[in-house]
């Protein structure tokens, strides 16, 4: 007999909640920068410079910004995890920018995946 408690995640997988990826917005150097797309979350550190408070793509970092760039939008308040009001060609945008990140960014493209809560 199994119990049902909801979802699992794989054994070593690391899960932010939004408070927490909050916490890696680039602001503080000695911290890695991370944003998220549909639930995982990539490790941009890389590309700070990209990232920094006031510059273009600061407004992702710390943030799910999935539906933000299904919108290609730099709008802070569109820089939310829930994305289902994207319409069909949202969500394709949506899609080439979630595979783009997984070639280009180390987390989220292993087994031990990290995922927003």
């Amino acid at each position: 007999m199994s119990s049902d408690s909801g979802p699992t995640n794989p054994p070593g997988t690391r899960v932010f909640s939004a408070a927490e990826l909050a916490q890696f917005d680039g602001k503080d150097d000695s911290k890695p920068v991370y944003l998220a797309i549909k639930g995982v979350v990539f490790d941009v550190t890389k590309n700070r410079a990209m990232y920094a408070p006031g510059q273009g793509y600061s407004v992702f970092a710390g943030k799910d910004a999935s539906k933000a760039l299904g919108k290609s939008s730099l709008k802070p308040e569109d820089c939310a995890a829930d994305y289902s009001s994207l319409n069909e060609e949202e969500m394709g945008t949506l899609n080439k920018w979630d595979a783009f990140y997984r070639k280009k960014y180390d987390i989220g493209r292993q087994p031990t995946d990290v995922f927003l809560s």
